[in-house]
């Protein structure tokens, strides 16, 4: 055991060394833009706690018919410089005879995201599974073209205790978005040297976003026992089916979800010359307004851009402020012109909130 802690404390400096180097915004967790077997590196933002919960079910043959289950837990909190730290509890495991719950400790890195000047998004993962009693990693790529979403990954997998040597995995899937909250998506992966009785794995589902909310479900077929690494990456001779429903919660919802300070004095804070007469851009994203206090002079256009997976409003405490419903990916502009400060929040989430302030220049 003291081996194998040791082992698990060499994987965890690895992942804080990766923390230290430069990053851009990360994806949010979302089902419509990841396949069953591949996760497509979301990290989503700062001060947000994931809770996902995968289940998958096979059935043996007539005239037992067993029904047996195999799930998975997944709880991870999104940290600053676009990491996200957490594990996967799977309490059927098949990974090791005699080891059914298996423990996947994780790490994510998600240094590029594809924009305007980046073709592709990139994420790196390093954890340790307590069950093969090694670290495993994964080097993750992902690119986006109208409705298509295309992931990419390659898996270095430590050997289990039958094993002769380190192991590595190849994965693709693709996402193919039908709607607004629906899409279909299938991988398939394969170690690049099987051994008898390990088959090519694959997956296919159907992906779900809840309107109105944060959460996700997946209905799901495959031939994959767990999420870790280790499970996702090898294919058996047993289809399963199953469901994967996805629970992130915003912490701001509960802590710090304050109204915030209002803008200083004019002597203490000049109106910026880039706002005099030009458009502010606000986006909403981790369930709150980025940023959230604004000074500006009268007149000026601030564009709402909504990020999120949900729909949101802007909408004003005192009334006479009012976007609309801005769904995801569209923005809204309004214009700011009786000075004094503006209150506002969001009609289905008042959590979160927001000021403007109009001020001559």
């Amino acid at each position: 055991m003291t081996h194998r802690w040791g082992r698990l404390s060499t994987g965890a400096l690895a992942v804080a060394v990766g923390v230290a180097a430069w990053a851009s915004p990360a994806r949010a967790q979302v089902p419509l833009e990841r396949t069953p077997d591949l996760a497509g590196g979301w990290v989503s933002r700062p001060g947000m706690v994931h809770f996902n919960f995968l289940h998958r079910f096979s059935a043996s043959s007539a005239p037992e018919r067993k029904v047996t289950s195999a799930p998975t837990f997944l709880l991870a909190a999104s940290l600053p410089a676009h990491l996200l730290l957490g594990l996967h509890y799977a309490t059927n495991s098949q990974l090791v005879t005699g080891y059914p719950n298996e423990w996947e400790l994780f790490g994510r890195f998600a240094p590029l995201r594809q924009g305007p000047r980046m073709p592709l998004s990139l994420a790196a993962q390093a954890g340790y599974n307590l069950a093969s009693d090694g670290p495993d990693g994964e080097v993750s790529l992902a690119h986006t073209h109208g409705p298509v979403r295309l992931l990419a990954a390659v898996r270095a997998l430590s050997p289990l205790p039958d094993e002769d040597g380190a192991r590595v995995a190849l994965a693709g899937g693709v996402v193919l978005r039908l709607a607004r909250y629906v899409a279909l998506a299938g991988d398939v992966g394969t170690l690049t040297e099987r051994r008898p009785g390990e088959d090519v794995a694959w997956g296919v589902g159907l992906q779900l976003a809840i309107p109105h909310s944060p959460h996700g479900l997946s209905l799901q077929v495959g031939n994959t026992n767990n999420a870790t690494l280790q499970g996702a990456s090898r294919g058996t001779g047993t289809t399963r089916y199953g469901f994967e429903f996805t629970i992130p919660i915003t912490l701001a919802r509960y802590f710090g979800g304050r109204r915030p300070p209002p803008a200083p004095s004019a002597a203490a804070t000049p109106l910026p010359a880039a706002a005099v007469g030009d458009t502010v851009r606000v986006t909403m994203e981790g369930f709150g307004f980025r940023p959230n206090r604004l000074v500006v002079a009268p007149g000026t256009p601030v564009t709402f851009t909504n990020r999120d997976q949900v729909a949101h409003t802007v909408t004003g405490d005192a009334g006479g402020l009012e976007s609309g419903e801005i769904p995801p990916g569209e923005s809204r502009t309004l214009v700011f012109g009786e000075p004094g400060p503006h209150p506002f929040h969001c009609t289905p989430h008042p959590f979160m909130t927001g000021v403007v302030e109009v001020r001559s220049p």
